[in-house]
């Protein structure tokens, strides 16, 4: 059908009269160019993602640059880039990453939360993804099982932990009692490192099982002959990982990086849960300031200047690691 459209357009290219016939008969019989279906498919994608990304964050990157507030209780006022001074602060930049407080706080919270609990994920995926491409009896009641602290809502999951964290009648403490490791409970969530602490542990305990899931799609994708051609060769097992498995996984992982990464950098619904951000803002991540921000203390401005900042430094992590980890022999 295209190639037809296409002639049919060619020819009729030197006659402009008859070219607009020829376009017209085309679209009446439902005839296109593979330019022409390229955009009718496209389209309708497009304007969805214009309409429900690109428009908000067009109009996030306005409000950066107002004061005001969403209802116009009072009236919007151009600030200029004032709103992300309001955030900085005053300072030398590496004094302020150190010790501001506020929106850097919240930066170093949500660094190190992301730093730390990536990489412990994706070791702890690798290793359980390895395991369960292996066979053995009960296979795949073992991979569905895994999925079961994934498959529960963050902030479900975070108040079930908060109850077993808690310093009075948590069964963390009751059960770290019993077995003669502490003498006393001890409040996790109450000290500002212990919570820092237990929410990674959370994150980690939820988040490894979907790293896991990732990567054992990627496992099962390598062919089983290329592991006998390594075993012929006289390949170890750790060599056949280091020359076989990691290079093909490499895909996988960039796809299983980026899908943990944006979301641990973004986290909300576990600090919100489990904390509220505190105590002393030690669980404050940069998306629960950014809520509390703009919702708590209706200051829409920095609000979004936050919300600018944070898509930026998201967006600064996926291309570091599409630019780090991809190679053109994947495409």
């Amino acid at each position: 059908m295209a190639d037809t459209a296409e002639t049919a357009s060619g020819a009729a290219a030197q006659d402009p009269a008859a070219g607009r016939q020829n376009r017209f008969e085309r679209y009446r019989d439902l005839r296109f160019t593979e330019e022409e279906l390229a955009v009718i498919l496209l389209t309708p994608v497009v304007s969805f993602l214009l309409a429900v990304s690109f428009y908000p964050i067009f109009d996030t990157v306005m409000a950066s640059l107002h004061t005001g507030y969403v209802l116009e209780i009072e009236p919007r006022e151009f600030v200029g880039l004032e709103n992300y001074r309001s955030l900085y602060g005053s300072g030398p930049l590496l004094d302020q990453f150190l010790n501001g407080g506020g929106f850097w706080n919240a930066l170093r919270v949500s660094l190190i939360y992301t730093v730390v609990s990536v990489p412990v994920e994706l070791v702890l995926g690798l290793g359980l993804a390895l395991l369960l491409n292996r066979e053995f009896r009960g296979k795949y009641f073992a991979q569905a099982a895994i999925l079961f602290p994934w498959a529960i809502p963050t902030v479900i999951n975070a108040r079930i932990w908060a109850w077993m964290f808690n310093g009075q009648y948590g069964v963390v403490n009751d059960l770290l009692v019993r077995a003669g490791i502490i003498a006393n409970p001890f409040p996790f969530l109450a000290k500002p490192d212990a919570a820092l602490g237990a929410m990674l542990f959370i994150t980690i305990w939820k988040t490894s099982s979907f790293m896991a899931l990732i990567l054992l799609a990627g496992l099962q994708s390598i062919p089983d002959h290329l592991y006998e051609a390594a075993r012929m060769d006289g390949a170890s097992r750790l060599r056949q990982f280091k020359d076989v498995t990691l290079p093909l996984l490499k895909p996988t992982l960039l796809v299983a990086l980026i899908f943990r990464t944006l979301p641990a950098f973004q986290a909300f619904g576990l600090p919100y849960g489990l904390t509220g951000g505190g105590p002393a803002s030690a669980t404050t991540t940069l998306v629960l300031f950014d809520h509390q921000l703009t919702f708590n203390r209706l200051n829409f401005g920095e609000g979004s200047a936050a919300a600018t900042v944070i898509t930026l430094i998201a967006l600064a992590i996926a291309m570091l690691y599409v630019g780090t980890l991809y190679e053109p022999e994947v495409r």
